[in-house]
């Protein structure tokens, strides 16, 4: 059996554990009892002081007590000082054991109640799961540090509430959306396969359908991993920290998506000068590539879409702006969430809904901040701002950019 001081616990052995009540109750109880025993030393010696027998009086002097005896003065006054010193000793050791016993007893009984919070953080982590994250302290004593202690607890348990349901919601949108494309697969195969008539071109068009869920599905993984991964190095030093360009990584990927920009006609302005940053390149990359993908998916016929870099204020910003579908200013944040598009039917669009969520994570990663602004009239405009790099970076011209015919890019 193990027995814990304050609280017994069953268990193999014997052991005696400090705890916190017991210790405050312990000093406490020295104190006292420090401070009772002075007291009765003190009035120990004041009574042998105030009733020592006196100088004054002359030798030979008697006194006449009650019973008819006379006795010497000196001697009757020593024999008195000595009795009134016994029971003022004798009196005033068991008034402190009992002041120490009461004293001690209702410090422990103090010590418990100032202490009760702690037992209930205690007990709520023992019972906290998955399932009962909802469960609170609640502390409603006087305003001090158990108190601070206790709303501490109750904000860490909220945040744990929060991302437990911002995990939930995940999962549950990354099943939805990779079983999508394999039901899409399997719906084609099968309606194919049980067609007797079906027939080369039918099997041709089933193959193109499988393969186009396909590449949604290898999309959507791709994007999971690069979340996960910029995720992991968020608020710690990135696995790979190298000098990079943010202008470098936006003439790159303006240039991977330029056939699709000139499909739809739109107005490109960039203004590419030098951003430098240290950081790790490819997730550097994926962040100006998400930018100006949605800024063109999300944009419209005979749009615009404008790009700059710059340095401002020791930090390297990268602005993504475009025209296109409306935004309310209340759903901006959430755009930034897994699997938001900017109120798009989840079905009905193109892409896996991470872009944004992947560039938030990268600028975590990279001590960072990302925020969008929605334009009046429609569309959208990011802004990336990074710690800028002590190296010099190499040179980026915007004229590096590809021109195309029916692209305009100023």
């Amino acid at each position: 059996m193990t027995v814990y001081l304050g609280r017994a616990k069953r268990g193999p052995g014997f052991t005696l554990r400090p705890t916190l009540r017991l210790r405050l109750t312990l000093l406490n109880g020295i104190l006292l009892v420090g401070a009772g025993a002075i007291l009765v030393l003190l009035a120990w010696l004041l009574v042998g002081d105030v009733m020592h027998p006196g100088v004054d009086l002359r030798p030979g002097s008697t006194v006449t007590l009650t019973d008819g005896r006379t006795v010497d003065a000196l001697g009757w006054q020593e024999a008195l000082v000595d009795q009134a010193s016994r029971e003022m000793l004798v009196k005033g050791l068991a008034a402190l054991v009992a002041i120490g016993i009461i004293g001690i007893a209702g410090a422990y009984a103090v010590a418990g109640r100032a202490l009760r919070p702690l037992h209930n953080v205690t007990q709520t982590a023992r019972r906290l799961g998955e399932e009962t994250l909802d469960q609170r302290i609640k502390y409603s004593g006087a305003d001090d540090e158990v108190a601070e202690l206790a709303r501490t607890f109750d904000a860490m348990l909220d945040r744990l509430a929060g991302a437990f349901e911002s995990q939930k919601r995940f999962v549950a949108n990354a099943s939805h959306e990779l079983r999508t494309p394999l039901a899409v697969m399997r719906t084609e195969i099968d309606v194919t396969l049980t067609d007797d008539e079906a027939d080369v071109a039918e099997y041709r068009r089933m193959a193109k359908v499988v393969r186009n869920a396909s590449e949604r599905a290898n999309g959507l993984v791709d994007a999971l991993l690069v979340l996960a991964r910029s995720e992991a190095q968020s608020g710690r030093r990135l696995v790979r920290k190298v000098p990079a360009d943010l202008a470098m990584s936006a003439t790159t990927a303006l240039s991977a998506v330029q056939a699709e920009a000139e499909r739809l006609k739109l107005e490109v302005t960039t203004d590419l000068q030098a951003a430098p940053v240290v950081g790790d390149p490819s997730l550097l990359d994926r962040l100006a590539g998400n930018l100006i993908e949605n800024a063109i998916r999300y944009n419209h016929l005979l749009g615009r879409l404008w790009l700059r870099t710059s340095t401002v204020n020791g930090h390297a910003v990268l602005v993504v702006g475009n025209t296109g579908y409306e935004v309310e200013p209340g759903d901006v944040p959430g755009l930034f969430e897994p699997f938001r598009r900017g109120g798009w039917e989840r079905t009905g669009s193109r892409g896996s809904g991470l872009g944004l969520s992947i560039v938030r994570a990268v600028c975590d990663a990279h001590g960072g901040t990302v925020s969008a602004v929605a334009q009046d009239g429609g569309g959208l405009e990011v802004t990336v701002s990074l710690p800028t790099a002590d190296a010099t970076p190499v040179a980026v011209a915007s004229a590096s950019v590809p021109r195309a015919k029916g692209l305009g890019i100023a």
